[in-house]
């Protein structure tokens, strides 16, 4: 079981940044890459990015990877999402999700937070 809380949305300017963190719990949740995915309103759920715990390894949607970047702190068992030159585009509710039930980094997975609301403003 894994336990997955996001943080740190909000209301930002487009142009400006802002940095969400999702902080995961449980016993086995270092075993699963942990995702980021977004829902914006009238679109499908979206794949952003990903990384695993125990490689260096991240993933990303191609049309985001030059503005958004993910880390993690594996001590405090946190893994951040960095979003920048934001633009209203990126509004969507952004979730985490930890392990995949598919072959796919950007497929289907098992653990999912609540999500956290981002609102850019033009």
């Amino acid at each position: 079981q894994v336990q997955l809380v996001e943080s740190g949305g909000g209301l930002v300017q487009a142009g400006g940044s802002l940095r969400l963190s999702c902080a995961a719990s449980g016993p086995t949740f270092t075993r699963y890459p942990l995702a980021w995915f977004r829902l914006a309103p009238g679109k499908q759920r979206e794949f952003v990015a990903a990384i695993k715990w125990t490689e260096n390894s991240t993933y990303y949607s191609a049309s985001l990877k030059d503005r958004f970047t993910i880390s993690r702190d594996n001590a405090k068992g946190m893994v951040s999402l960095q979003m920048d030159s934001v633009s209203p585009e990126d509004t969507a509710v952004y979730s985490c999700a930890a392990r995949p039930v598919s072959d796919s980094i950007s497929g289907r997975y098992a653990y999912w937070g609540q999500g956290t609301q981002v609102t850019v403003s033009s």
